[in-house]
């Protein structure tokens, strides 16, 4: 019995005919139509994330048998924090808060492809991505989120595998995804007003660019107020 297979990744809930799902389908001779329909109907709580999927053909009856894999870590923390995507700025930037309950949710959505020994060290790999994201840990920087791991503070609610949270739990951390918000354009708006001002006083765009950066304003700002000046491409030689 032949069989063919089809891998991609799909955003949840959202599957179509188009590239690259149908394409690669087409050929197999399998419904097309069919496969979309099931898809969708698998990955409809994965909404907003990118799913892998692995679609196997027979390709002499037709039948097929669908696996939906667990999106990026990174797309599971987001969808738990509530936010489109990570700080851009993850130092100094904190755009959420996760409780411990939410951290071991997703360790254990992805515990097959992390490679902790237990649970604990999972949890602590899911920490460790929070920190690239900008995202805090029970109030806590990844760092010290990680600390407090290690020195057992978790442990009994590591041991339980409990993931779901109280209303109060919710309704606590979108107060603290409002307030974190609003620290940050508090914070961007100072180092905004702190770069205009230095552009107004140097106006050579590279000492000015320079000036900033010692001034501790993030980069990105730097590159949105004073964008780096391309160098004159060379001049064509004449004929």
């Amino acid at each position: 019995m032949a069989k063919q297979t089809v891998e991609t990744l799909i955003e949840g809930g959202k599957a179509t005919a188009a590239p690259p799902l149908g394409p690669a389908l087409g050929p197999t001779g399998v419904n097309i139509g069919e496969v979309v329909a099931e898809i969708n109907k698998k990955t409809a709580d994965m909404k907003g994330m990118q799913v892998p999927v692995k679609v196997t053909i027979d390709t002499e009856t037709k039948s097929f048998s669908i696996e939906i894999g667990t999106p990026p870590a990174a797309a599971l923390i987001k969808k738990e924090a509530g936010v489109q995507k990570g700080s851009g700025n993850p130092l100094a930037d904190k755009v959420a808060d996760l409780l411990i309950e939410q951290i071991i949710k997703v360790a254990k959505m992805k515990e097959d492809a992390l490679l902790g020994a237990n649970l604990k060290a999972k949890v602590k790999e899911i920490v460790g991505t929070c920190q690239s994201m900008g995202i805090l840990v029970e109030g806590m920087p990844a760092p010290d989120a990680l600390k407090a791991i290690d020195e057992g503070k978790f442990d009994e609610k590591i041991k339980s595998g409990r993931t779901e949270l109280t209303e109060e739990e919710k309704q606590h951390l979108a107060e603290e995804k409002k307030r974190l918000q609003e620290e940050m354009e508090t914070k961007r708006a100072d180092f905004e007003v702190t770069a205009k001002g230095i552009m107004q006083k140097i106006t050579d765009n590279k000492k000015a660019r320079k000036a900033m950066v010692e001034a501790g304003i993030p980069q990105p700002i730097i590159d949105e107020l004073a964008p780096e000046e391309k160098k004159d491409a060379a001049a064509t030689p004449s004929k």
